[in-house]
């Protein structure tokens, strides 16, 4: 557990950086700093390992005062990941990781056997070991600085925008695997971004502090988007905030409809005599829907045989578990307006329209003056 008791950081020119901070980041979750620049989000952190001094109050990990420690004893039991990686550019990808180890003692086969694994923990193949930083993707490297900060196995972890320099798609795939790394290993973590989207992806409570370093407002990603606290707070959340909100909200009682598929590498004949509306959904030997064919385009009607290339693949995929927005998405993003939802092995379960989750969340969310009315019939 980390805990701010009324921190504040005043620079000698006078700018106050942080202003009477109070929050607690609980052990084992993630608490996730956001706010515009210039509200003391990386201050925060950076206060935390002692690399800035408060200037007032205390900062507590697992109830001791972290001041009582030196700033060196303290960060042995603190992983710090930054932008770009920070990694050591004359030194192998392996030694990067083993770094921090090797620092406290242990010997360089341990340190390395270590570090490979790590490197597997992180989705990183064996074959990197021996390559150097610029060899490597900003993405990659990225997972470089996650596994590093890992090596030492510290129970806390600071994480300052990792993601923010790598492009949309990489980044995803960053935010899964830590999401995934964390589900494993449990780690405290602070992490500092600007974007609203990512904190309410990643965190388990999110801080939003305001220019000047005071904050505005600490709540679960799901009370943050429908509670907002005030103005500043609503805006800075975005308009479509009630959209995003859906993300959090499993559907209950969903209902497919049935819709029957072709295999890759079946006869286009055979998917045109089974086609409705003009599509048919194909999927592979193990039922994990590849894609729609479009039967009446001419790639189509040119080809006896059907293959990758001629599916659409624009639509999104939902779990049967999923939550209303992934559904609902999977169903507008549907090239057919038919969402495709999976089973948890990935087998295709059926499809749903959009009509018919609107439906289901109507239900959930009755009008205020229907939930009345069922409350003075149904005492």
């Amino acid at each position: 557990m980390i805990r701010f008791d009324s921190v504040t950081k005043t620079y000698p020119d006078g700018t106050v950086a942080v202003d009477n901070l109070s929050l607690t980041a609980p052990s084992g979750k993630i608490t996730v700093l956001v706010g515009p620049s210039g509200c003391g989000k990386t201050t925060s952190l950076r206060m935390i390992n002692r690399m800035i001094e408060p200037t007032s109050g205390k900062i507590w990990i697992d109830d001791r005062d972290h001041s009582t420690s030196s700033p060196t004893e303290l960060r042995r039991g603190i992983g710090y990941v930054i932008q770009h990686a920070g990694l050591f550019p004359h030194r192998t990808i392996l030694d990067n990781v083993a770094t921090v180890p090797l620092l406290l003692g242990q010997n360089k086969r341990e340190a390395r056997a270590k570090a490979l694994e790590l490197l597997e923990r992180v989705g990183l193949p064996a074959s990197f070991a021996k390559r150097y930083p610029a060899q490597l993707s900003g993405g990659q490297q990225q997972r470089v600085g996650v596994a590093r900060a890992l090596a030492a196995d510290p129970p806390v972890m600071l994480m300052d925008e990792p993601f923010s320099a790598v492009d949309p798609v990489v980044r995803e795939q960053l935010q899964n695997e830590f999401l995934r790394l964390q589900s494993e290993l449990g780690k405290t973590i602070v992490f500092v971004t600007h974007d609203i989207d990512e904190a309410i992806k990643l965190g388990d409570q999110v801080a939003v502090l305001r220019v000047g370093g005071q904050l505005a407002q600490l709540a679960t990603p799901a009370d943050l988007l429908s509670n907002p606290v005030d103005d500043f707070v609503a805006g800075f959340v975005g308009r479509d905030r009630g959209y995003r909100a859906l993300g959090f909200e499993p559907v209950p009682g969903l209902q497919l409809d049935p819709e029957t598929t072709v295999r890759v590498g079946s006869d286009v004949s055979a998917a045109t005599a089974i086609a409705r509306d003009g599509w048919v959904l194909v999927v592979d030997d193990h039922e994990s829907p590849q894609g729609w064919l479009a039967v009446g385009d001419d790639a189509t009607r040119a080809s006896h045989q059907i293959t990758p290339p001629l599916l659409h693949r624009g639509g999104t995929v939902a779990g049967v578990n999923g939550t209303f927005r992934s559904v609902l998405d999977a169903a507008l993003s549907s090239p057919t307006g038919r969402g495709v939802i999976v089973d948890q092995a990935g087998r295709f379960a059926g499809t749903i329209t959009a009509a018919s989750v609107v439906r289901l969340l109507e239900h959930q969310h009755p009008p205020a003056e229907h939930q009345q009315s069922a409350e003075v019939t149904h005492p």
